[in-house]
């Protein structure tokens, strides 16, 4: 895994915190829904940032959401121009963080093996 600068961190931390917040009250895409926003990492040039989320539904849900945030991608970056006092604010990438469900599917594994393990 590569490190990140500190300076890369804390932009990644601002975008972040401004991606979340224009999701609860200003984007108003009705294919965007419960969305959670994970992490941001940002490239060492600051032109490109990958947005990572989560979204609770089914998979069409899923798909809906990553849509609608794509579209509204230059809409944020506008925003984050006039927000954040950066010479360059990056491109936003969204990209769907499946550590959630990977970890769901770990703990169901596990509670699986631990009924078998009393069945015996």
């Amino acid at each position: 895994m590569k490190t990140r600068s500190q300076r890369c961190q804390r932009i990644g931390d601002q975008l972040k915190s401004e991606i979340s917040i224009m999701l609860l009250r200003e984007i108003k895409d009705p294919r965007i829904g419960f969305v959670t926003v994970m992490d941001v990492e940002v490239s060492a040039d600051l032109s490109q940032a990958e947005v990572f989320v989560t979204v609770f539904g089914t998979a069409q849900e899923k798909d809906d959401t990553l849509s609608g945030l794509r579209s509204t991608a230059g809409f944020m970056r506008r925003e984050m121009g006039r927000r954040l006092h950066l010479k360059r604010i990056p491109a936003l990438r969204f990209r769907y963080d499946d550590t959630t469900d990977k970890g769901e599917h770990l703990e169901e594994i596990f509670v699986k093996i631990h009924r078998e393990a009393e069945g015996l």
